[in-house]
């Protein structure tokens, strides 16, 4: 009896020790939560690649285009986020995942995976780079210190491209397939959220982020497939 008595006691402390050490951060801040649903577009947007997309034998099932929609804050300050690790492969003649998103001071990796050299490279304004050819089995990397959008190809095949957004916080997310998405730890205020896409651009809406509460907000982008 003693020592059950005694067991039941240690785990009340440590659940009372868990909630002082929690709740003070989750009443100072709120979170964001919602789902991005896409439809039909009534005119085909530009593509993003730098070249016309062409197709080298049989064409892979596209990825799904919700993981292309990256959630983002654009008026909270600017705050120092850890580095986040990111991976881009080149597999079947594509750049998998097409998009990544990171906080400034990440590496992104770049693995061949195909039977065959592959050439990646960027010509955007402050993150231009060439990793140069390199083989099947093979990766190279590189870090985005500065935020901003960053255009991905390969030199070798120039219907492959990707996309990286590289942010100065750490408010941002990519959607799960389903659609839903949600961003934690907000400051508290009226704020402006965007869901943006490379082929449509943002879709922008206010919203008020209140000190432990969830603020739900929801998202519909009108996108074609590549290459309509």
């Amino acid at each position: 009896m003693i020592a059950r008595f005694a067991i039941g006691a240690l785990i009340t402390g440590f659940m009372f020790a868990a909630s002082l050490s929690t709740s003070p951060e989750a009443q100072a801040f709120g979170r964001v939560t919602g789902t991005v649903t896409l439809t039909l577009a009534n005119t085909a947007p530009s593509s993003a690649s730098a070249y016309e997309r062409r197709a080298v034998g049989p064409r892979p099932k596209p990825l799904s285009e919700i993981k292309n929609v990256v959630i983002f804050f654009t008026d909270l300050p600017a705050a120092r986020a850890a580095p986040r690790q990111a991976s881009i492969a080149q597999k079947d003649e594509q750049f998998a995942p097409h998009l990544v998103a990171v906080t400034a001071g990440s590496t992104v990796a770049f693995p061949n995976e195909d039977p065959f050299f592959h050439n990646v490279f960027s010509l955007s304004r402050g993150a231009a780079f060439n990793l140069g050819r390199y083989p099947s089995g093979s990766s190279r990397s590189r870090t985005f210190t500065r935020p901003g959008l960053v255009k991905v190809f390969c030199e070798i095949h120039s219907h492959m491209s990707a996309v990286i957004r590289v942010f100065e916080h750490g408010w941002f997310t990519v959607p799960n397939e389903d659609g839903t998405f949600a961003i934690d730890g907000v400051p508290p205020g009226d704020h402006t959220v965007v869901a943006w896409h490379e082929r449509i651009g943002e879709r922008r809406d206010r919203i008020t982020i209140r000190a432990g509460a969830a603020t739900p907000i929801n998202f519909t982008l009108p996108v074609l497939e590549p290459g309509q």
